[in-house]
């Protein structure tokens, strides 16, 4: 098999949702799928919807369109505001929209009338994390005006939290999002279907033993990517109780294992992609003067995935990259030449990994035990477990 490639396992994708779906269910909260980490893979969108997602979310208009075309006709929500360029699109593949500029409610509406569509809008309001949002005193005006456009329905409103600046969905804020929706609905005089309260940052609200059903408020959805995909909370990364982690592995291929002087010699400058500094995705130790040491490097870098978000073997350790080339000290694993190594992603690794143009992404249902197999090519493959 060729490699870089991105495993996938379908069965492990169906099962998280299928989860959250049966734990959020009984607090009245639905689940919109969201595919944007896979472009919009229709493998992938089609496990969300069997294991139970009440609709597909996408941040990418080209990504709805391949789910359209790839048969899926479950209700589609472009999860970043519409770009005016695409408008027509929008209303064409996408039910709904989450949207914070009056311009392009306005832009959509004249879409929906020449093309005698009914398209629906979520207008995202601003709480505190600063990237997408209304600020709620404007609020009202938006709520007004997106009401009385033709061609529109305004399905209610929503929120984003920790993707920016990190911060944490809570009680506070939930309620805020939840009053509100009821003050608007009360000022013009309608009733919303939707109160999306966030993404898979808000799990650990949604869930919490502590609060009462009635607690949650209004919010009767949530978009929900990585819990799905990667079993865990963005908030800390921690698994999810109860979740898969193993739905993903990036697999590379040694093009070198050679022993070699632990620490660089010369004079240093700047590396290909600057000064290493403290954080930096190299290993505290990559300039460490340990004598002759294994050095193996995989066919892997920045252009594939982000190297500081993969998970390598147990045993294995990351001494650095660069635009193409990965640098591992294999521990006590024996590789030469040929052989492959499968990486744990985390989320920045799965979101280039899949956007990147030179890999290839294969899909199972179910897969197998990963430990230490013999690869469809023929060659040994380390498991990140």
């Amino acid at each position: 098999m060729s490699a870089p490639r991105l495993e996938v396992d379908l069965g492990a994708i169906e099962h998280n949702a299928a989860s959250l779906v049966g734990r959020l269910a009984p607090l009245g909260i639905g689940v919109t799928g969201v595919t944007k980490a896979l472009l919009g893979a229709p493998r992938v969108a089609a496990a969300m919807v069997r294991g139970g997602a009440s609709g597909l979310g996408d941040s990418r208009i080209e990504d709805i369109e391949a789910m359209r075309r790839a048969g899926l006709t479950c209700r589609m929500t472009l999860i970043r505001s519409p770009m005016p360029s695409q408008v027509d699109r929008v209303v064409a593949s996408a039910d709904v929209s989450l949207d914070t500029e009056i311009d392009v409610v306005a832009a959509l509406s004249g879409a929906a009338v020449r093309q005698r569509r009914t398209h629906h809008v979520v207008l995202m309001v601003e709480l505190g994390d600063l990237r997408e949002g209304i600020l709620p005193r404007d609020l009202l005006d938006v709520a007004r005006r997106t009401r009385d456009l033709p061609g529109l329905v305004l399905d209610g409103i929503g929120a984003n939290l920790a993707c920016q600046s990190g911060v944490a969905p809570d009680t506070r804020n939930m309620a805020e999002l939840s009053a509100l929706a009821s003050s608007i609905e009360s000022s013009l005089g309608c009733a919303f279907t939707t109160v999306s309260g966030g993404n898979s940052a808000n799990l650990g609200w949604a869930l919490a033993r502590g609060p009462r059903v009635e607690d949650r408020g209004r919010v009767d959805d949530l978009r929900l990517g990585e819990a799905i995909l990667l079993g865990c909370n963005p908030l800390d990364r921690r698994p999810i109780d109860g979740l898969r982690t193993d739905a993903f592995r990036l697999v590379a291929e040694v093009i070198e294992a050679k022993d070699k002087p632990s620490a660089p010699w010369g004079a240093l400058g700047e590396t290909a992609f600057g000064r290493v500094e403290a954080g930096d995705d190299a290993h505290p130790d990559a300039h460490h003067d340990a004598g002759l040491r294994r050095r193996v490097i995989v066919a892997l870098g920045r252009q594939d995935t982000e190297p500081g978000s993969l998970v390598p073997p147990p045993g294995m350790t990351v001494l650095g990259s660069s635009s193409d080339h990965l640098v591992l000290d294999p521990g006590g694993a024996r590789l030469g030449v040929g052989d492959e190594v499968a990486f744990g992603v985390g989320y920045a690794a799965l979101v280039r990994a899949a956007s990147a143009p030179f890999g290839t992404t294969t899909f199972a249902r179910p897969r197998a035990s990963r430990g230490g197999q013999i690869s469809a090519s023929g060659m040994r493959s380390l498991s990140s477990g």
